[in-house]
Parts: C-alpha cells; sequence; structure tokens
C-alpha cells in the first residue's frame, strides 16, 4: 500500500489541480469544435477526461525522471517519490512506459487528424523537461506542450479549424505561462543555484508585470470568441467573474502567496468552462 501511495504522489493524483488546468481549456476546445460541427458524442467528453489524467501524470512521471537530481535540492520537490528514495529510477520508467501505453491507448478511439497532434505533443511532453535547463523561458514551450490540449479536443469533432479556437489554443498558451510563471517564482531562489531555467529569472522584477500581461491578453481572447460567435450577455457577466477572481490572484501575488494565487487559475478555468457550456449547450 506504501508503493501504491508513492506512485499516486509520483504521478501527482494526490494533487488534481495540474488536472484541472489541462483538462478546462480542453474542454471549451471540445465545445467550440461541437459549435463548428453541432456532433455531440459522450465518447469525445470521456476522452478529453481520460486523456487529461493520463498526459498529466504521464508528464509529471518524465518531469520527475529528468529532474529527480535537481529535486533533491529544492526544498518544495525534496520528498517526491523519486527525490526522497521511495520509489528507484527503474520503477519510475517502468511507471512512465505504463501511463504512456495507457494515453496511446486511447488513440483507438480518435480520428486521424487528432491522432497525427497527439503524437507530435507527446514528443513535446517528453521534451519540455530537459528545456528547464537550455531554454531560457521554459514556460513557452510548457504553455505550447499543454496548450495544445484544446486542439486535440477541437479536432475530436471538427476538421475545419475555425478563427475561435486558434484564439483560445494562443490565449491558453498566455495563460499557461502566465501561472506557471508565478508558480515558479516559488522556487526561483532554489532554481538560481541548481542552474535551472524560469521566465522569473529571465524576466527578474518585470516578471509579476509581464505575467500579468499574459493574463489579461487570455481574458481579451476570449472575449474576442465572444464577438465572434456572438454569445449572450450571460458570457461578459461569466468574463466580469473571471476578473474578480484575477484581482483576487493579484492580492495573493502581491503577499507572495505563489502557490496559493497558482492554485486560483482552477477556479478561473472551471468558471470559464461554465460560460462555455451554458452559451453552447443552453443558450
Amino acid at each position: 500500500m506504501d508503493k501504491f501511495k508513492s506512485y499516486i504522489k509520483l504521478a501527482r493524483l494526490d494533487k488534481p489541480v495540474g488536472i484541472y488546468l489541462l483538462l478546462w481549456p480542453s474542454l471549451i476546445g471540445l465545445m467550440l469544435g461541437i459549435l463548428e460541427s453541432s456532433l455531440f458524442e459522450l465518447k469525445s467528453f470521456l476522452v478529453v477526461l481520460i486523456g487529461s489524467i493520463l498526459v498529466r501524470s504521464c508528464g509529471c512521471v518524465i518531469n520527475d525522471i529528468s529532474d529527480h537530481k535537481f529535486d533533491k535540492l529544492v526544498a518544495r520537490t525534496k520528498d517526491r517519490p523519486l527525490a526522497c528514495g521511495e520509489i528507484s529510477l527503474k520503477e519510475a520508467w517502468m511507471f512512465f512506459f505504463l501511463t504512456a501505453a495507457a494515453c496511446f491507448s486511447l488513440l483507438i478511439f480518435v480520428p486521424k487528424i487528432t491522432l497525427y497532434i497527439s503524437m507530435i505533443i507527446a514528443v513535446f511532453i517528453i521534451i519540455y523537461p530537459l528545456t528547464k535547463r537550455f531554454i531560457k523561458a521554459p514556460q513557452f514551450f510548457l504553455g505550447i506542450t499543454f496548450g495544445s490540449g484544446t486542439l486535440i479536443s477541437f479536432s475530436l469533432v471538427s476538421t475545419n479549424f475555425s478563427i475561435s479556437i486558434f484564439l483560445l489554443f494562443l490565449g491558453t498558451v498566455l495563460w499557461i505561462i502566465s501561472f506557471d510563471t508565478i508558480y515558479a517564482l516559488e522556487d526561483i531562489e532554489d532554481d538560481r543555484i541548481i542552474g535551472i531555467n524560469s521566465t522569473p529569472i529571465l524576466w527578474g522584477d518585470k516578471a509579476i508585470f509581464i505575467s500579468k500581461i499574459f493574463h489579461i491578453l487570455f481574458y481579451f481572447s476570449l472575449l474576442l470568441i465572444f464577438f465572434i460567435n456572438q454569445f449572450s450577455l450571460f458570457f461578459l457577466a461569466i468574463l466580469l467573474i473571471m476578473l474578480g477572481i484575477y484581482f483576487y490572484q493579484t492580492n495573493l501575488i502581491h503577499q507572495q502567496k505563489y502557490l496559493e494565487a497558482f492554485k486560483a487559475n482552477n477556479f478561473i478555468g472551471m468558471v470559464a468552462v461554465i460560460g462555455f457550456a451554458t452559451e453552447i449547450f443552453l443558450l
């Protein structure tokens, strides 16, 4: 049972906020695809839900394998199963191949275009942990990698890629860069010591300001989608609620509660999904 709990921790299933942050924009991408094609299938929602859990878990495992020597030196990560020795490197690799196989098994149920996009992004997921050592702003690579969930989910039901889905993809990439920058502020001193790159280190004192700009641009992308698809005024109310959560998040950042500020993005994504679902399925 202790070993099982260690695998749960390795996949971060005990900390599901990362799953939610991948799931919410992917669900919006799927709903925009349904809006485009009028094709509603429960199977597509199940693929997005299960895929978000498996892909995030797989990404966490390969990240910890890549960073296990560094994680020992960082206060926040030194107790991770691989870093503290609860799981061996061999066991972690075996678990990675198991989760990767589970991810690829989902591709049996998807269209060819979804398969092609997913295979490309799979390479990105494997490469991402290495980017922290060689790229000055690895958050950009992460943004593209996990922001692609919007394109993958859209392609489940539509091949007619609209302006709306590209706006969502771009906005989601900026949103991910924004909240992962805030997340990285938690480890900035440790990252400097061990030589790990991040946008907070690259941007210095401007990191929070740039993060705020990217976050607002994400909202602007949703506002453009509102105009393009002629959504109702209800969607504007949703955007105002999201703006309120943003101000709450900003207050946490000013108190240097970076981890709490990062987690607040879960509620932003959740409210956005409620807004899109209401517009597309109810109004």
